[in-house]
């Protein structure tokens, strides 16, 4: 068999060379140990288990683990086409480095995409465009039992940890948004020194784990966080229900990640395997959930608190919403996160198969609210792949008021989508905790491009806006986008989703939205 012959030729190869290189010669002697170090390999593929190729095809069988591993760059650089990249096309990151750099150039020869595929999208223009505005608007984030609202810009920085993220990273993108004049979302892993150093303004997130607010025993430390919630660069606080890259299920971060600066940021014990649970222990009923936003407003001083989630169904928001009109307490702010993953790693079935994509799970919480007649008094964000001006201007358009960025962030500050997150063998320094892989990131020159990735985004973002003849963002409307649902079909997202009018589900709740109406309990999610 071919694995015996190649392993005799190797053997015959060694004791020729042997012979040689006892007579004496240097380049011989070096022949001989590499000789020796094949057959040796040889060897103990053939009597190794764990891979059949390997038993079939000593040595060679290497050769396909090898170009295994640079799958990933072979395809990114040398095959991919501009348009067909995942997660993020090429010409989708091409236009972050540029707006990062200040640098952004124009595209010739025209789209390389196929506008006629089915779910091609595109904003209607006008015949008469206007000047852009001049000043990008801001949104009062602040219902009317919150006493510090917080004026957000457009587009912000996403919910990302440190340890997840390098430190340099989170410095980076801090002083950024410091420069920039728009928020950073901690992530769930608590308020970090390098969140500090910049100076931005901070949405403090808190998940399951509830870290940097927690007992020994991992349950929800009102004093510790009302102490932390006071600080004045804490400007929001919002408690995370899910995650679009893994709703319905925790996160581990492996005790050998647990330093000692991750430790004291979590209130953890170092080294020690820390695990977010699925489920919260502050609530588990609708009713609960708010009476809870209500006591978080509270301890965090009157400043504006809300939820985070990816939508799971639409009978879980309408519990959340009747629970809501029940209590009469409303969070000031709702951030839906989109199903289509984010910085945290995740099980693939998750990633490809659970939760709602940003569309329609944006679709389901402005409806939701509009119906019940509370839109008007709490803000929705909007998370999920959103990279470019015309990202924010569409998810405007759907219903969101604000936007956050978390991977076009990450590419501001140098990543090239490598996709080594969860391995800590980031090669650009940002989602790391290597200290030699880390020092690659420059904070100073990184956070200059944060600045201006954001600042030329939202300029790009107005721009649009002009081009389709409207002075404010607040005059955007589902007609004004228009998809392609079959090869000679398009339709207006007026005409795709439903909305429902103030206060619909309370007087007469269309029949498309009854059933689930009636069925949403405030005292309990139902599957």
């Amino acid at each position: 068999m071919l694995r015996f012959f190649l392993i005799g030729v190797l053997s015959l190869l060694l004791v020729v060379v042997g012979v040689i290189a006892a007579i004496g010669s240097w380049a011989w002697i070096v022949l001989l140990v590499i000789l020796a170090g094949l057959v040796a390999l040889g060897v103990y593929d053939l009597v190794q288990t764990k891979h059949s190729i390997l038993r079939n095809y000593p040595i060679l069988g290497h050769m396909r683990f090898l170009m295994e591993s640079l799958r990933p760059e072979l395809q990114q650089y040398f095959i991919e086409r501009n348009f067909d990249g995942r997660p993020y096309d090429r010409n989708t990151r091409t236009v972050i480095y540029q707006q990062a750099k200040g640098t952004k150039e124009e595209h010739p020869f025209g789209t390389e995409r196929d506008l006629y595929q089915v779910g091609y999208e595109y904003l209607v223009h006008s015949t008469a465009p206007v000047k852009p505005m001049d000043a990008p608007p801001r949104v009062r984030i602040g219902g009317p039992d919150c006493t510090k609202p917080y004026d957000m810009a457009l587009l912000n920085v996403s919910a990302m940890s440190f340890g997840s993220l390098s430190a340099n990273a989170i410095e980076a993108l801090n002083k950024g948004a410091a420069a920039g004049g728009f928020a950073h979302d901690t992530g769930e892993g608590a308020i970090s020194p390098y969140h500090r150093k910049g100076g931005g303004d901070l949405v403090w997130e808190v998940g399951s784990g509830y870290f940097g607010c927690r007992t020994d025993d991992g349950d929800f430390d009102p004093d510790e966080f009302s102490r932390k919630a006071a600080d004045d660069q804490v400007k929001m606080v919002h408690l995370k229900l899910s995650q679009g890259a893994k709703p319905g299920i925790g996160g581990v971060l492996p005790g050998a990640k647990v330093t000692k600066e991750i430790a004291e940021t979590r209130d953890v014990p170092q080294g020690q395997t820390v695990i977010s649970p699925a489920y919260h222990q502050v609530f588990s009923t609708p009713r609960e959930l708010v009476r809870f936003m209500a006591h978080m407003r509270n301890l965090a001083g009157g400043k504006p608190t809300g939820f985070k989630l990816c939508v799971g169904s639409r009978r879980d928001v309408l519990a959340i919403c009747k629970a809501m009109l029940e209590e009469q307490t409303y969070p000031d702010m709702i951030t839906v996160d989109g199903a289509e993953g984010g910085t945290g790693a995740a099980p693939v079935e998750y990633s490809d198969h659970v939760g709602m994509p940003l569309t329609e799970g944006l679709a389901v919480v402005h409806n939701a609210l509009v119906g019940v007649g509370l839109r008007d008094r709490i803000a929705i964000g909007a998370s999920g792949k959103v990279a470019t001006g015309v990202d924010v201007v569409k998810r405007i358009l759907q219903g969101a008021d604000y936007l956050n960025a978390a991977r076009a962030m990450m590419m501001a500050v140098g990543c090239i989508q490598a996709q080594e997150c969860h391995t800590n063998t980031c090669p650009v320094g940002v989602a790391t905790q290597d200290p030699k892989r880390m020092r690659a990131l420059d904070v100073a020159s990184k956070s200059e491009r944060v600045t201006s990735y954001q600042k030329h985004t939202v300029e790009q973002a107005m721009q649009v806006l002009a081009s389709m003849g409207l002075s404010s963002f607040d005059e955007l409307r589902p007609h004004m986008l228009r998809r392609r649902i079959g090869h000679g079909d398009i339709a207006s997202y007026d005409e795709i989703v439903e909305y429902l009018e103030p206060g619909a589900l309370l007087e007469n709740p269309p029949e498309s939205w009854a059933a689930d109406w009636v069925q949403a309990d405030p005292d309990r999610f139902v599957p």
